[in-house]
């Protein structure tokens, strides 16, 4: 049979034996599972250095070297998909630097001697830091344990549209136009006509392969479906597309391209750029919704790049439609981890919204996620935006919103662990004789403000030199003012509403929660001892019960939730409050990431009863066991209470067991919970729907359970291809009920 259902079966059956050879090739990541398949037999690339410390830097580094990587890529081709086209390597890998380096790369790059000894002799060469240094910065950014932005990669989006319009060719074309407008701009667009006919070369590849594979084709059903992937790639390689297949297919492509490059994930409106191509089609003819459905799973079985549904106009008008339910089901249909965010507002459609939930009860993969349209907007806004810009910016990230084709916002790369900045407030407080809760909070708060403002600092450093560094000649294509002014994006956006997150909010709101209870309220110990306590890692059993015991964030109107909001204040007033150049501001919020075992190894015992070197808590969430009972309400209004205000998430992480029915009752359940957090100010939900017995298998034996998908923080990922340090996290975070 050649049924869409045997067809998308076949394809995850394909999808989860690739995980299993790439963890053998690369060993565990603990990253998002980009849809990247096995590197290829005798796959090789052979990098160009422009610098004596072994990497490759600005326009001529990045476009030779992107050329290098891509035109390495054989064609991608299942007689099963009706769209063609996978990546397998990412350009940062040949940077030199071999923490991300994967280990199949290690065994084969020949210049790997020339790499451990160049001018510089350090391992990270991201960064071009004979050029830009930082070394007065780094101190404190150590001292602080600040994730500092500098190097990051893509973390904005594109305008699709432009894509969309223009297809390769006409980027080429436009690239030539301003060429001429702007001869003074020659090696800007000399690189981007490079890449983009490395990129044409690409989609030619696969011409060249599926035509070798239709003449030894003898099932006439497979050669018609390779005729028309066929010539559906001629169409799109040069020109811009045309039809519903064609803007997939032209995606699909373009996602591989900005994969290969810089490992941007970022996507966009997908029921809303998508459905004029929908309509037409239909109704011309040569569209259904059964194959509709199984294009869309094909194109995010292809990369589950980050794509937004549903959501609200500037006028609060419903954006859902016909083609919003059609991703779901295409989502369902192909069931894998997929990166789906649904925006809610009130005025959305609740049959909508209740449809996405029950797919993530059904099939339990961590999709979708949900987003507040209201809060993120009016917040967004409180930053001198207008409606129409906030109604236009899209949740395409782990924790992020971005305005696509026009800003230039370094979201989810910029955190402070504000666990490690209470930790040095501690210690300054030991020294004083009078001691208070008080007085730990202004010492806390004085860190804090210096700790913003080195950030600020290595922020300005990424914005002034990454064009110099690693400019953005993929994403540049489609973003606005670029080609233009031959100038990278980070030179010429509108927006730079930089994002600065803070994390482990819980660790410090429940420490300073259990020090006001159990020393200044209840006497149960002095600070002589709790210090004692922490020199001691709370070898004493019954201090270590004693402050573990202390009321919690979350709980419910207690000392630590009280606390947890006056460091929300605190951490968005002084972040707002920092000076940046014009133009340029910052934008808080409270997110860790998967960074809370690499936070929490660089925080001793604090005094809230966690031991040194234990994980930080995870983004807004408490801490684990902050009640018997894990109560979502209580867990829900605690993280409302905590949004930084200003468009930035504090996203709530719930962990349910499959207990909750899949009926109207338990939808009802789920959907009322989303509804409410959203009432009270909540911004952003992650959601596991995990089966305990299930999940404790994949943990022993990962083997066992290969198609397992958890939502790690913001992102999903096979739960077999995460190192067991991330898969314990995962399980503790289960077991503890939040």
């Amino acid at each position: 049979m050649y049924s869409y259902a045997d067809r998308l079966a076949a394809m995850r059956e394909t999808k989860i034996k690739h995980t299993l050879q790439k963890r053998k090739q690369n060993g565990y990541t603990d990253l998002d599972d980009f849809g990247t398949v096995p590197i290829s037999e005798g796959y090789r690339v052979e990098p160009w250095y422009n610098s004596e410390n072994g990497s490759f830097y600005g326009l001529d580094g990045m476009s030779e070297n992107f050329v290098r990587v891509i035109d390495a890529h054989v064609p991608y081709v299942d007689k099963n998909e009706m769209l063609c086209g996978r990546w397998r390597d990412m350009l940062v890998n040949y940077r030199g630097d071999l923490h991300y380096m994967p280990d199949w790369l290690k065994d084969n790059l020949k210049n790997l001697e020339f790499i451990k000894n160049g001018a510089t002799n350090q391992w990270s060469k991201r960064w071009d830091e004979q050029r830009f240094p930082y070394d007065h910065l780094k101190p404190l950014q150590l001292k602080y344990n600040i994730t500092t932005g500098i190097d990051a990669d893509a973390h904005f989006a594109t305008d699709y549209s432009i894509g969309f319009e223009l297809g390769f060719g006409g980027f080429l074309e436009k690239i030539e136009k301003y060429r001429h407008i702007n001869p003074d701009k020659k090696d800007f667009y000399d690189a981007e006509e490079k890449c983009v006919k490395a990129i044409i070369r690409f989609v030619d590849r696969h011409i060249e392969h599926i035509d070798a594979l239709i003449a030894d084709e003898s099932d006439e059903r497979v050669r018609e479906n390779l005729i028309v992937m066929r010539d559906t790639c001629k169409a799109v390689r040069y020109d811009a597309p045309k039809t519903f297949r064609q803007v997939c297919q032209w995606t699909a492509f373009f996602n591989c391209a900005a994969r290969i490059f810089t490992r941007d994930g970022a996507g966009f409106q997908l029921d809303g750029l998508l459905y004029p191509y929908y309509l037409r089609d239909v109704e011309s003819g040569i569209l259904d919704d059964e194959t509709a459905k199984f294009l869309i799973a094909n194109l995010l079985l292809i990369d589950p790049h980050y794509y937004q549904l549903s959501g609200v106009d500037e006028n609060d008008k419903d954006m859902t439609n016909h083609l919003s339910y059609l991703v779901l089901e295409a989502a369902d249909s192909i069931n894998i981890a997929c990166n789906l965010t649904v925006r809610v507002h009130k005025n959305c459609d609740k049959e909508f919204v209740k449809k996405a939930v029950y797919y993530l009860l059904k099939n339990k993969n961590g999709w979708p996620r949900f987003c507040n349209d209201k809060t993120l907007a009016e917040g967004y806004m409180r930053n001198g935006v207008d409606k129409k810009t906030a109604r236009e910016r899209i949740a395409v990230g782990c924790n992020w919103m971005c305005v696509p084709g026009k800003e230039f916002p370094m979201n989810d790369t910029v955190k402070i662990n504000v666990a490690k900045v209470f930790e040095e407030a501690l210690k300054d407080l030991r020294a004083e004789s009078d001691k208070s809760t008080e007085r730990l909070f202004e010492i806390y708060e004085s860190h804090l403000t210096r700790a913003i403002e080195v950030t600020a600092e290595g922020i300005n450093l990424h914005i002034d030199h990454i064009a110099d560094v690693t400019p953005e000649l993929i994403m540049n294509l489609m973003m606005h003012n670029t080609i233009e002014r031959g100038e990278d994006i980070s030179r010429c956006a509108e927006l730079y509403t930089v994002g600065v997150d803070g994390a482990g909010l819980a660790v410090v709101a429940d420490s300073f929660g259990a020090l006001e209870a159990r020393i200044e309220k209840e006497g149960l110990l002095s600070w002589d001892e709790m210090y004692e306590a922490l020199d001691n890692d709370f070898s004493d059993a019954r201090i270590h019960a004693i402050m573990k015991s202390a009321p919690k964030y979350c709980q419910g109107n207690t000392v630590a939730d009280a606390w947890a909001r006056r460091l929300t204040d605190s951490w968005a007033k002084h972040v707002k409050a920092q000076k940046m150049p014009e133009g340029r501001q910052l934008v808080p919020g409270w997110f860790s990431w998967s960074r809370t075992i690499e936070y929490g190894s660089k925080v001793g015992a604090t005094p809230n009863g966690r031991r040194a070197g234990e994980p930080i808590s995870h983004g807004a969430n408490p801490n684990a066991g902050f009640r018997s009972d894990g109560a979502v309400t209580a867990q829900s209004t605690g993280i409302a209470a905590v949004q930084c205000g200003f468009g930035n998430t504090a996203p709530l992480q719930l962990e349910f067991d499959p207990q909750v029915a899949l009926d109207d009752d338990g939808v009802e359940r789920v959907m009322n919970i989303i509804l409410t957090h959203f009432g009270l100010g909540g911004t952003l939900i992650n959601i596991n729907v995990l089966d305990g017995e299930k999940l404790m298998e994949a943990n022993k034996d990962p083997n066992l359970h290969p198609d397992l998908v958890v939502r790690v923080t913001g992102f999903t990922a096979y739960f077999a291809s995460l190192s067991p340090k991330f898969r314990q996290l995962v399980v503790d975070r289960f077991i503890n009920g939040i």
